[in-house]
């Protein structure tokens, strides 16, 4: 049964359906940003930029999120507004899918979650700010976000400014070289880090524009199915200084673990602990790395026509 058929649970916009069924580029987003990564109403404001960047590139925006239990896939305003500033909605993870849509609750949907509705729906581009990884100490209690995985078993090109920071960063590229996702660099060849724009760690591909991911990602799917990871750095004029980030990083996760912050509720801690603790850097570098990403899975989802 396919997603749409889930006529009690599902539903799309005029518009995404339109674009998908005559085959026109659409870039699917985020809501768990919006319900639980900004605070409001900054994030309702992030929303409409980030929409904005999509079509102006030529696609249409597709974001994905779930509302009084049923999937919508292309939000309208009074939706955006609803995920973004009533409270009392929750985070979705693929796993939580299910219960959410039976107890009929509104939920912000996670990357895992995004990239499997996005691809039932016959979505092939994805933007979001950072991706969920490894976390620290994964080896004693394996902490690992259900991202990875679900993005190596959905034919989709994921847009991201790498893993978020605050993970184990060397063990989350092993994982993804172990599960054969691809990671690819637009237009650089270190890994960017969410706030900041590079790492010690290489990348083994380097785009130097979309169309080169669209014709790496149709080699990819004629010889097997799986996500690509393309990784594209925070504006430079919105990066984080690295010693700051350093810093309040590191108070952050020392924070966590003081507190007893475990499993899903660690990342949204330390994301909002960064944000409290670095003057508005960490707020600007994460609404551009959004706007900047969406602009260019806009223009991947062009390319893939």
């Amino acid at each position: 049964m396919g997603l749409l058929e889930l006529k009690n649970y599902a539903e799309m916009s005029c518009e995404v359906q339109k674009a998908v069924s005559e085959g026109l580029p659409v870039c699917a987003l985020e809501t768990t940003i919006l319900s639980h990564g900004l605070p409001k109403p900054f994030n309702l404001e992030v929303a409409h930029r980030v929409e904005q960047s999509v079509r102006a590139a030529g696609a249409v925006p597709a974001t994905i999120g779930i509302m009084n239990g049923k999937i919508v896939i292309g939000m309208d305003e009074d939706q955006l507004e609803a995920v973004s500033l009533e409270t009392g909605s929750v985070k979705a993870s693929l796993k939580d899918i299910p219960a959410v849509l039976m107890e009929k609750k509104t939920a912000g949907c996670t990357v895992a979650a995004t990239i499997a509705i996005a691809a039932a729906a016959g979505i092939k581009v994805f933007a979001t700010g950072g991706i969920g990884g490894v976390h620290r100490g994964a080896e004693e209690t394996f902490d690992i976000s259900a991202d990875l995985k679900v993005l190596a078993e959905n034919e989709i090109v994921v847009v991201c400014s790498g893993p978020k920071s605050v993970l184990d960063v060397a063990k989350t590229i092993e994982y993804l070289e172990t599960l054969s996702v691809p990671i690819v660099g637009y237009r650089v060849d270190r890994l960017p880090l969410f706030y900041t724009r590079s790492s010690p760690y290489p990348i083994d591909y380097k785009a130097a524009t979309p169309s080169d991911i669209a014709t790496f990602a149709r080699l990819r799917w004629a010889i097997a199915e799986g996500g690509i990871l393309v990784a594209n750095p925070v504006p430079e004029d919105s990066e984080m200084d690295k010693s700051t980030f350093e810093r309040v990083s590191r108070d952050a996760m020392q924070a966590a673990e003081k507190r007893g912050i475990k499993k899903a509720e660690v990342t949204p801690f330390l994301l909002d602990y960064i944000h409290r603790n670095s003057g508005g850097a960490s707020l600007k570098a994460n609404a551009a790395l959004i706007e900047s990403n969406a602009q260019l899975g806009a223009m991947i989802a062009v390319a893939m026509r």
